[in-house]
C-alpha cells in the first residue's frame, strides 16, 4: 500500500508558533509548505502541540500499549531481559515492536551482565544494537569497565552506565536519612552515586570514550557531571520524573511503588535535580519503564523489587516541568527526543526536514488522573498513583503512518 503524503495544519510546533508540517515517504518534507502534493491526507491539529515522537532511553520491557498511550514511538531496550548479550537475542528484540513501534536494543556490556567478560559487542552492533549498557547494576571491576569503554568507542557506540557503588549500596533499599531511619530500612549514603560517577569519569578522561550515566539523582553527582562537561569530556546524563517530583518521604507507609533504583533521595537532592534540568546539565528525561506485578511489589518494602511503570506518565510529568518554569517546550523535547536520538545515532527526534516522520499531537491542557488499576502497562506499579495530571498525546505517527 502506497504511503500517502501527510499534512498536519494549525499545530503549535514544539508548543511554540502555529504552523504546519508536511511528511512525504515517511520523512518530514517541509515546515509550512507552500503547496501540497496530490493525494495528501490532511489533519487539522486545532491548536494542539506537534512534537517529535518520544524516544524513551532505557526501558526494561517492550510494553506497546503503555508506550502508545504515552506518546513514545521508539524505545531503547535495556539488556537485562535475556540478557541481551548475543547477536541473535538483539536481532529478536529489535523485531519486538514491529510494525508500530521502534525497539532499539542496547547491547549487554559483559556476558550475562556479570561484569567480568566482555560480550560480543561488535556482533551485536551488526544485529541492530544502538548503544552498550551495563544494565541495572554497574561494572565493579575498573579494568573491565575501561575495556568496555574503549571497545564501544572503537565501534562508535556510547556506553550507558548505572552509577551506584555496590560496596556501599549492597543490601540497601533506601537513602540514608530521617525517612529510612524512621521506617527502619537498610540504607546507603547518597555519596555512593558520586563515587561511582567519579570513577567512570576518570576512565572517560583516560580513554576519550563517550559515556551516558542513565540516572543521576544527587547534588554531588551533578557537580561532577558539570565539571566534566566544562572540561569537554564526552559525558551525558539522564533522569526519570520520579527523582524530579518525589523525595524519600514518598516511601511513607512502606509504599513499595516508591521502591526504586537508585532509591528516592532527600528534598535537597530533589531540588538539585530540578536545577540540573533548568541549567542544561541533564540531557535525557526517560521513563525508566519497569512494570512489576503484585508478586514483585506486594511484599515487605525490603523484599519488593525496585522499578516503576513510567511510560504513561513521562509526557505529562515533562509538561509539568514546563508549567513550573524548569524547561521550555523546545528544551523538553530535546530531553525526550532529540538528545536520545543523537545518543543512539538515529535520524529522528526533531521536526527537521529529512528526519523520520515520527510525530505526536499533544493536548497540553487535558486533565486526567493516574490510576494504577487502569493503566495500559501490563503492571501498574507507579509512584504517581492517584495524582492529577495535565496533558496527553492524542495522535501518533510512526514513519508518517498513523498508529494511534
Amino acid at each position: 500500500m502506497e504511503l500517502k503524503p501527510l499534512l498536519i495544519t494549525n499545530a503549535r510546533l514544539l508548543g511554540g508558533n502555529v504552523g504546519s508540517l508536511l511528511a512525504v515517504g515517511g520523512r518530514i518534507a517541509a515546515i509550512d509548505p507552500a503547496e501540497r502534493p496530490e493525494g495528501t491526507e490532511t489533519v487539522d491539529a486545532k491548536g494542539q502541540w506537534l512534537a517529535p515522537g518520544i524516544i524513551d532511553l532505557g526501558v526494561f520491557a517492550t510494553d506497546k500499549p503503555a508506550f502508545h498511550f504515552g506518546g513514545i514511538t521508539r524505545a531503547a531496550l535495556m539488556p537485562d531481559s535475556g540478557p541481551l548479550d548475543g547477536a541473535g537475542l538483539v536481532e529478536r528484540a529489535a523485531k519486538g515492536g514491529k510494525p508500530d513501534l521502534w525497539v532499539h536494543p542496547l547491547a549487554a556490556a559483559t556476558k550475562g551482565l556479570a561484569g567480568r567478560e566482555l560480550a560480543e559487542i561488535g556482533l551485536m552492533k551488526g544485529a541492530g544494537a544502538r548503544a552498550v549498557a551495563t544494565g541495572r547494576g554497574r561494572i565493579a571491576d575498573a579494568g573491565v569497565m575501561r575495556r568496555v569503554l574503549s571497545y564501544a568507542a572503537s565501534l562508535g557506540l556510547t556506553v550507558i552506565a548505572h552509577a551506584e557503588d555496590e560496596g556501599l549500596t549492597h543490601g540497601a533499599v533506601a537513602t540514608d536519612g530521617e525517612m529510612a531511619t524512621r521506617l527502619g530500612l537498610a540504607s546507603a549514603p547518597a555519596v555512593a552515586e558520586a563515587m561511582a560517577i567519579a570513577r567512570d569519569l576518570l576512565l572517560v578522561e583516560e580513554t576519550g570514550a563517550p559515556l551516558h550515566i542513565r540516572q543521576v539523582t544527587t547534588r554531588r553527582g551533578f557537580d561532577l557531571i558539570r565539571a566534566a562537561k566544562a572540561t569537554g569530556l564526552p559525558v551525558t546524563c539522564g533522569i526519570t520524573p520520579a527523582h524530579l517530583f518525589l523525595s524519600d518521604t514518598a516511601m511513607g507507609d512502606f509504599r513499595t511503588f516508591a521502591r526504586l533504583s537508585p532509591p528516592l533521595r532527600s528534598e535537597d537532592d530533589r531540588r538539585a535535580c530540578l536545577a540540573a534540568i533548568a541549567d542544561g546539565t541533564i540531557d535525557v528525561l526517560a521513563s525508566g519503564h519497569d512494570p512489576r506485578g503484585p508478586e514483585d511489589k506486594r511484599l515487605p518494602f525490603a523484599e519488593a523489587l525496585p522499578g516503576m511503570a513510567g511510560a504513561e506518565t513521562l509526557l505529562a510529568m515533562g509538561l509539568q516541568l514546563v508549567r513550573d518554569g524548569h524547561a521550555t517546550p523546545a528544551r523538553l523535547f530535546d530531553l525526550l527526543a532529540a538528545n536520545p536520538a543523537k545518543l543512539l545515532g538515529l535520524n529522528a527526534g526533531t521536526l527537521a526536514v529529512g528526519a523520520e516522520a515520527d510525530l505526536i499531537l499533544i493536548d497540553d491542557g487535558t486533565p486526567w488522573q493516574v490510576d494504577a488499576k487502569k493503566m495500559a502497562a501490563w503492571a501498574g506499579n507507579t509512584p504517581f498513583d492517584g495524582m492529577p495530571m495535565q496533558g496527553r498525546a492524542t495522535m501518533l505517527w510512526k514513519g508518517g503512518v498513523r498508529i494511534r
